[in-house]
């Protein structure tokens, strides 16, 4: 089958700067990243050395404050550099979209000392970060967190089990949300805690179907004392900060997505038009041609959705339905478009000859991470509607 290659997506970017800066992602997604995906993957390799590579080349911290060594770079650039490195491999993109989520309380809530002290090293100097909010008896029911921290003089104890933390184990901090008063959501504060802390380990990683090579594991807090200076925010304003950042996460999430899904399209598409059959290519027939016409459209609109959504962030308006539904479209996108894939390249589709199968596995999760889709749908429906009665 002759070698078709994908082309690049045509992008609507806003300045000369974002064409420059996804012109050096491609760069490194085709040098660096794609030529070991697979091998890593299989292997559960988690790549620490490309995310030292892409803090070194200041894509860590894009949507930050340059005067903290971030990219002062707006959403909808910070989102497509997020899809070309997803596309390239999932590790990689997702674990962009983590650390950013757990830069975002001291970023966007902390003090002026706070960012002063801690914000450079993790927006630019190799840190990577870890966010700390489910645990194992409360997922999509947050609010009921059990992690504690208790004051003692000037520092705070924290105690409890996080669970499915991205980067859990090897992360150089986290930021974890912890009850310190009563509860429900008013009682709960947000912490910046060093990865190293004394106290605080790592389960062994979660055995996975997908994402292999992204660490995901239990984090368990015995006494972690952290200093006040390590509260970010005020206390029982953590559940507040966390919703806030998991809106701006969500839109992380869906340009993930798209980024996987356009990766599965590029793999049915080279091999639609290289298989022959009936002495010419499948892509040929108008089943498989449909197939393709529809996949790429809902690529199209997952792109546009999340776009849109990010621009509204840009403006500094309300977006928060706007990010479900895009983590929604998106993912579920996503799970479609790489089944088809998978069933477009036949029989190779389910061997780990072809991508198709890892992007399959993959895409699955993405509709769990960061809020499931069916509490997406809760929220786009309070947005509608109003709260549901009681």
């Amino acid at each position: 089958m002759p070698d078709r290659a994908p082309q690049p997506v045509d992008r609507q970017l806003p300045t000369d700067e974002a064409r420059d800066l996804i012109s050096l992602v491609r760069d490194i997604a085709q040098r660096e990243i794609a030529p070991k995906a697979a091998e890593e993957e299989d292997a559960g390799h988690f790549p620490r050395d490309l995310f030292a590579l892409l803090s070194d080349s200041g894509l860590l911290g894009l949507p930050y404050d340059a005067e903290y060594g971030g990219g002062d770079q707006p959403y909808e650039v910070y989102l497509q550099v997020l899809e070309e490195l997803a596309a390239a491999r999932l590790t990689v993109g997702l674990g962009v979209s983590v650390h950013t989520l757990a830069c975002y309380a001291p970023a966007a809530h902390g003090t002026k000392e706070q960012q002063v002290e801690h914000l450079p090293a993790m927006l630019g100097g190799g840190l990577l970060g870890g966010y700390c909010l489910s645990e194992p008896s409360s997922g999509s029911d947050a609010a009921s967190l059990r992690t504690k921290a208790v004051r003692d003089g000037d520092d705070w104890v924290i105690t409890g089990t996080k669970a499915w933390i991205t980067h859990g184990g090897i992360a150089d901090f986290y930021t974890v949300m912890a009850r310190t008063g009563e509860e429900g959501p008013r009682g709960i504060t947000a912490f910046l805690v060093p990865g190293d802390a004394a106290g605080l380990s790592a389960a062994a990683p979660e055995k996975k179907m997908g994402l292999k090579g992204s660490p995901t594991a239990q984090i368990h807090l015995d006494g972690v004392r952290v200093p006040d200076a390590r509260r970010i925010g005020d206390e029982g304003q953590g559940f507040a900060i966390a919703l806030s950042a998991l809106d701006s996460g969500r839109l992380g999430i869906a340009a993930c997505a798209i980024g996987l899904a356009q990766a599965a399209l590029d793999e049915a598409v080279a091999y639609a038009t290289g298989r022959r059959q009936f002495g010419r290519p499948i892509a040929d027939f108008q089943g498989l041609r449909f197939m393709l016409a529809d996949m790429a459209t809902q690529i199209e609109a997952g792109r546009a959705l999340y776009l849109a959504a990010a621009r509204l962030r840009d403006a500094g308006r309300p977006f928060a339905k706007q990010a479900a539904m895009a983590k929604l479209h998106c993912t579920d996108a996503a799970m479609r478009v790489t089944t088809d894939a998978v069933q477009i390249l036949g029989g190779y589709g389910y061997t780990a000859d072809f991508p198709a199968e890892r992007y399959m596995r993959e895409a699955k999760v993405l509709q769990i991470v960061e809020g499931t889709n069916q509490i997406q749908r809760m929220v786009i429906a309070r947005h509608l509607a109003g709260p549901e009665t009681r």
